[in-house]
């Protein structure tokens, strides 16, 4: 169903992937990207449950628009483990400007889709989505 603001559909895989992602812990994270020729948000990648953050972030394009979900494992002072999923919007400043218009106007009808998500975080760059960052919020 689009979205009457952006216009941009969903995909069914993206609502399955993290399904299995926030249930079954099959995926450590995923990678979605719009695809502007039929204005829908797709899978671009999925992360095997052994992948680490660094390639997480290795995984984000230095120069264009990503819509991305983390599983984010870790231990609290009361040494408890635990787990948060991240949302996080990634739009680098060599972004064009209109693909950050379009996933800026898009992401909150994207987020109501993923049921689940625990904490969000923006990012324009790398520094502003270190795991010393993650690592706060989750806690």
């Amino acid at each position: 169903m689009a979205n009457s603001a952006s216009g941009m559909a969903v995909s069914d895989e993206c609502k399955l992937k993290f399904l299995e992602l926030k249930s079954k812990r099959n995926f450590r994270f995923i990678v979605f990207k719009i695809d502007e020729k039929i204005q829908q948000v797709m899978v671009e990648k999925l992360g095997q449950p052994g992948e680490t953050y660094d390639d997480f972030s290795a995984s984000l394009p230095a120069d264009e628009c990503r819509y991305a979900v983390f599983d984010f494992d870790f231990v609290t002072d009361e040494h408890c483990q635990k787990s948060k999923i991240f949302f996080i919007s990634w739009a680098p400043d060599t972004s064009r400007v209109r693909s950050k218009m379009l996933y800026a106007s898009s992401k909150d009808r994207f987020k109501r889709e993923l049921d689940g998500i625990q904490v969000e975080l923006q990012a324009t760059d790398p520094s502003e989505m270190s795991l010393d960052i993650v690592k706060a919020r989750a806690l």
